[in-house]
């Protein structure tokens, strides 16, 4: 069982930044890949990045390459989500989630996510 706490959301203007924390509960942590998903109001939940379990092997949604950095660090367990360059697009409730199968299929497998955290809100101003 991981139980997954968010923080570090908040209101940026457009260009701001903010990092966010996802702290990890269990002893297990290091096995888990991670991922932050996020959902603007009335769209559906969308894939932002994800990491494996040493933090190596990355992966980000295309819209925000080159702006946002997922890491991981293991002895707290803990993963973040620094945000740079935000833009109003950016603007939803960010979820981090663990899951034992793979970073790289994040993005694209149905259901990834066995656990999730209860969400964080980022709102970018125009």
């Amino acid at each position: 069982q991981v139980q997954l706490v968010e923080s570090g959301g908040g209101l940026v203007q457009t260009g701001g930044s903010l990092r966010l924390s996802c702290a990890a509960s269990g002893r297990t942590f290091s096995s888990y890949a991670m991922g932050w998903f996020r959902q603007a109001p009335g769209k559906e939940r969308e894939f932002v990045a994800a990491l494996n379990w040493s933090g190596l092997s990355k992966y980000y949604r295309n819209s925000v390459k080159g702006r946002f950095t997922i890491s991981r660090d293991n002895a707290k367990n803990t993963v973040y989500l620094q945000m740079n360059s935000l833009k109003p697009e950016d603007t939803a409730v960010y979820y981090c989630a663990a899951d034992l199968r793979a970073a790289a299929v994040a993005e694209t497998s149905t259901g990834w996510g066995d656990y999730w955290g209860q969400g964080t809100q980022v709102t970018v101003s125009s």
